[in-house]
């Protein structure tokens, strides 16, 4: 029988903003929430709206709750990508390349949203297969 879904908390990832886990195990799989710009220590935004800086902590933050789960960066197999400008899409997927563009790339969907929390740029979530 496989067990009920656990909930992933660290504390080296941002507190989440609303009343949700960082990330969810059920059976072999992770469910990792969005991820904003957050620094984890303060929960204060970064990046002061440059689009790469808060990419970099927005990974940064996506790849603490993984790890937390005894999960890396090789085994995301989707992400989503929300931006609130699609003219920053190849400056964010640069830097994402540095993180999920070596050996089986996860599979991408990447959207133009109005408005995202805290007045971040850009938001990250991803699925990842632990088996």
């Amino acid at each position: 029988m496989t067990p009920p879904p656990k909930a992933i908390s660290t504390q080296s990832a941002p507190a989440p903003v609303g009343p949700y886990n960082q990330a969810i195990c059920a059976g072999e799989w992770l469910y990792c929430s969005g991820q904003i710009a957050l620094e984890p220590e303060t929960g204060l935004m970064t990046g002061e709206g440059d689009i790469e800086a808060e990419t970099k902590q927005v990974l940064s933050n996506l790849l603490a709750v993984l790890k937390s789960a005894g999960a890396s960066s090789s085994q995301v197999v989707k992400t989503t990508i929300y931006l609130i400008n699609l003219g920053d899409f190849e400056k964010v997927n640069s830097i994402y390349a540095q993180t999920f563009g070596t050996g089986v790339s996860p599979a991408r969907a990447c959207v133009e949203v109005s408005a995202l929390p805290k007045g971040a740029r850009v938001e990250i979530d991803c699925v990842a297969w632990l088996g």
